[in-house]
């Protein structure tokens, strides 16, 4: 049998970048299931506090030179990768400057939110997949942490639906916590439309809090893991109502439950009945 592909999308990963407890889970949880045998691929932002020297970031050319489109601009995207080499696992970061090479993630010196911090996010979202099809790796199952990857199932299950590179791809989404009390640009799901969309697509990313990206991800996903004992109540009953299967993370736990789930949405049968 062929192995389970698994994509994770993050927006911080230790050793690379570690903000939250987001940093933990993506480093452990691909280890887990690659131990497994699952086949893994990582992508997420290079922001620009991550050392390229010390973690030995090199630019992968055959997947740079894509311009990502956001509102009519052309933006470059450059493709880097480091590996770890403890557990043979390689990391793709997604490079711009404009969008990544600051000294500071979310915030400026002054902890001002970035005010492109909605362009950040749909750069990342769609040079994520497109980066994915240009590797010419078809994932099983995608798996995305956190709000800054809010977009990707959007994406997965609209403008790439009958890609070959995800049109079988099943998508979970992971809500933490570590989230921002501002509100993103107003225009966010405007901008967010990507070909073969309509506003109605993007329509529930309009209030462009964290709660709203949570659920606009949860809309479009097959299955959740609720990674955080202190989400929104909110957020709880739009996933409750969804009936989608959902996962109750706890980090003391090992990664068994994962391995369920993944099987659990992975089984055609199953889906089928569903």
């Amino acid at each position: 049998m062929a192995k389970t592909k698994l994509l994770i999308v993050t927006h911080e990963m230790s050793p690379f970048l570690e903000l939250t407890k987001i940093s933990e889970i993506t480093r452990q949880l691909p280890q887990a299931m690659q131990d497994k045998g699952f086949e893994i691929r990582i992508l997420m932002p290079r922001f620009g506090n991550i050392n390229e020297r010390r973690n030995r970031l090199h630019e992968v050319i055959r997947l740079s030179g894509m311009n990502i489109i956001i509102d009519d601009n052309d933006n470059p995207l450059i493709i880097k990768v480091a590996s770890i080499p403890a557990a043979r696992m390689q990391v793709y970061f997604l490079d711009n400057e404009d969008y990544f090479q600051r000294k500071y993630v979310f915030r400026d010196k002054e902890d001002k939110f970035y005010a492109d911090n909605d362009e950040r996010t749909i750069f990342f979202c769609k040079g994520a997949l497109e980066t994915v099809k240009k590797l010419g790796w078809a994932p099983d199952i995608v798996h995305c942490h956190g709000w800054m990857t809010a977009l990707v199932p959007a994406y997965i299950k609209t403008t790439y639906k009958n890609d070959p590179t995800f049109k079988n791809s099943k998508v979970v989404y992971s809500i933490y916590e570590n989230c921002f009390t501002e509100t993103l640009n107003a225009d966010l799901h405007k901008k967010a439309i990507m070909n073969a969309m309509t506003a109605e697509d993007t329509r529930i990313f309009e209030n462009a809090d964290c709660n709203t990206l949570h659920m606009g991800a949860v809309s479009y996903s097959d299955a959740v893991v609720l990674a955080d004992e202190n989400i929104s109540e909110n957020v709880l009953k739009f996933v409750k109502d969804s009936n989608k299967p959902t996962l109750a993370f706890n980090l003391t736990e090992n990664f068994e439950n994962f391995y369920s789930l993944y099987e659990e949405i992975s089984d055609e049968e199953l889906a089928s009945i569903a």
